[in-house]
């Protein structure tokens, strides 16, 4: 239970600060501080990727791999498994949490909503360097239209 406050509280600031020394107010501020939290993200989602998958066998297929994010790092990132993974069987998986812990404290009305993607960043990162350490490159975005629920939308790069 601390542990999840104090995720919460620290990704909470990390995005207030990142907003907050903006120095060049606009559009192209606001992507420069996108990267810098999916950056975090990126990078932590490495570390996990290295971790988390110690007890499992290696991974078969991309299905399993996504089975992975949604079941095992969900679990150990926000103490729940993700609500719904779907796929079109092309390389994009959609990735569902109906009620997404970092959005939660946003879910009171509708005037949050265009501030959502910034609290987005950072997960969208840290699934994406958890499928690069897996050994699959991807396309991560995110998309909410009511909170506290959010999509996770996964393309999978063929090289």
């Amino acid at each position: 239970m601390a542990d999840t406050v104090l995720f919460e509280f620290l990704h909470t600031e990390m995005v207030a600060e990142l907003w907050a020394a903006d120095l060049h107010p606009g559009p192209g501020g606001q992507k420069t501080s996108l990267s810098v939290l999916e950056g975090i993200g990126f990078r932590v989602g490495q570390a996990l990727g290295e971790r988390l998958p110690r007890e499992t066998l290696a991974f078969k297929e991309e299905l399993d791999v996504l089975k992975f994010l949604c079941k095992d790092l969900w679990v150990a990132v926000f103490q729940k498994q993700m609500d719904g993974l779907r796929t079109n069987h092309q390389g994009t998986y959609i990735l569902q949490d109906n009620n997404f812990p970092l959005l939660v404290p946003m879910a009171s009305g509708l005037q949050y909503l265009e501030e959502a993607p910034k609290f987005l960043a950072f997960t969208c990162g840290l699934l994406c360097g958890t499928l690069r350490t897996l050994g699959v490159q991807s396309l991560v975005t995110a998309s909410v239209t009511t909170l506290p629920a959010c999509r996770f939308q996964v393309v999978i790069l063929k090289s």
